[in-house]
């Protein structure tokens, strides 16, 4: 990558990492057993080139260093894979492996800690936003990731970065959080499945323990004194539930909608339900800024929303710009012979909206 061309890739992912400070995964399992993650991709500062990358198994790639030189760990692909990427096809924020093995990443600013980056281990250097890239290139298991952590060096490409953190999901269900603390990878069994930003995956679970009253469905009547108290209507055993936009907030409401919402008897309705829990999450322009602050017109911040089901090897997605459900079938490619390629998530820039005919 020319070094003109990998200054406007970068400037454009700080942008993203300065202002990428709402997204929220959840993972649901249906009757029939399927794994379904989804996430919201919310970052409001600017408008990111957002692609969907395949990748053949063979292809060969090499990861970013701070020099802006693409001379970083090399890796060629085992599995095939597709993906949701940002303004470099490389840069995948959330894919699937034909194994069925899903990697996703998070902003973690604050919190997390990478090492620095050492010219002289620059052979196993690897750039962050293409730490998805090489375990969905590399690996079909969580615990092979965990048995080759070690042999990476995961960097930032310029240290006034912030850090993420990394969901990886098995097709059975297994999934964790790998976070990078003091430059030690850890990785928490994420038996919630759910995952937003910071703070860390830990405290977010404890946080969970101050939300111990809520409950589906109404709460009382109760007798109060001389009088009884009766709710004003349907959900008031959630009262209290957060519903602003921080990391903690989203995490115990997506916590809370997932666990109580009616577990789904297929796997395709699993995914349609992932996108009705995530609508609770969209964030609407201008919410994240003072009056008259916010520095575009985007149709939203929530830019896009990918759900994937691990057990058919389907991803879908919808965008700020178009809410029809679009699908990639992992089964459908022939991972030994197409080529690599990207493309824009939308063909065009509006909402498909299709008239009703009255006679």
């Amino acid at each position: 990558m020319p070094k003109i061309k990998f200054y406007i890739t970068l400037a454009a992912c700080l942008a993203f990492i300065q202002s990428a400070d709402a997204c929220t995964g959840i993972t649901l399992k249906s009757k029939d057993n399927a794994t379904i993650v989804a996430r919201t991709m919310d970052w409001s500062g600017a408008e990111m080139n957002n692609m969907y990358t395949v990748v053949p198994r063979g292809h060969a790639q090499q990861s970013l260093l701070p020099d802006g030189t693409m001379n970083g760990l090399s890796f060629i692909s085992l599995y095939g894979y597709a993906g949701l990427a940002v303004e470099q096809p490389e840069f995948i924020i959330d894919g699937t492996n034909e194994a069925g093995l899903s990697a996703a990443l998070f902003y973690f600013p604050n919190y997390g800690e990478y090492q620095e980056y050492n010219e002289s281990d620059k052979d196993i250097s690897l750039a962050d936003f293409q730490v998805v890239s090489w375990i969905l290139s590399r690996f079909s298991s969580i615990d092979q990731v965990k048995a080759a952590i070690n042999n990476v060096r995961i960097i930032n490409v310029d240290p006034s970065a912030s850090t993420v953190h990394w969901r990886i999901t098995e097709p059975n269900g297994r999934q964790v959080v790998m976070e990078i603390v003091n430059g030690v990878p850890n990785f928490y069994e994420n038996e919630i499945g759910i995952l937003t930003n910071s703070p860390g995956f830990k405290w977010h679970t404890t946080n969970l323990n101050n939300y111990v009253n809520l409950h589906p469905g109404g709460a009382g009547p109760t007798a109060f004194g001389p009088i009884n108290l009766r709710a004003f209507g349907a959900g008031s055993g959630f009262l209290g539930l957060p519903g602003d936009f921080t990391p903690p907030s989203r995490f115990v409401r997506a916590a809370f909608l997932k666990t109580y919402s009616l577990q789904q008897d297929t796997a395709n309705k699993a995914v349609e339900q992932s996108f009705h829990i995530l609508n609770n999450f969209d964030v609407p322009l201008g919410v994240q800024f003072a009056v008259g602050k916010a520095p575009n017109d985007m149709p939203s911040a929530t830019q896009w929303t990918i759900s994937t089901d691990l057990a058919n090897r389907v991803i879908y997605y919808h965008t700020m710009y178009n809410r029809t459900i679009r699908s990639i079938d992992l089964k459908e490619i022939d991972f030994a012979t197409v080529p690599f390629q990207y493309h824009s998530l939308d063909t065009a820039k509006r909402q498909t909206i299709v008239p009703v005919q009255i006679n």
